[in-house]
């Protein structure tokens, strides 16, 4: 007969968002590739429950690549959202047109 797994969520994992360090049991799992469900070969990073209830939860199909992509050292935030901003357009399209 198996035991029962009374201690198994008493590990305290750490928020990525405030550092707030809590029970593993009382985190949400964080997948920065958006696909928590294919979890082979992954480990996952965590939030507290505060902090997941204020996360977008929309879909961001490619986003990472994206981000990726654009993404350089040293450049300004005025010169990442104009990159950002053309390659949103170059692969969706005028957001007038979306």
């Amino acid at each position: 007969m198996w035991r029962p797994r009374t201690n198994r969520d008493r590990k305290t994992v750490v928020c990525i968002a405030c550092g707030t360090s809590v029970l593993r049991s009382e985190a949400r799992e964080y997948d920065k590739e958006g696909n928590r469900w294919d979890r082979y070969g992954k480990e996952f990073e965590h939030l507290c429950k505060d902090c997941y209830r204020e996360l977008c939860h929309q879909p961001r199909n490619e986003l990472e690549s994206l981000l990726l992509e654009i993404e350089a050292d040293g450049i300004s935030q005025s010169e990442f959202l104009r990159r950002y901003l053309g390659a949103v357009e170059e692969r969706y399209g005028p957001a007038e047109e979306r």
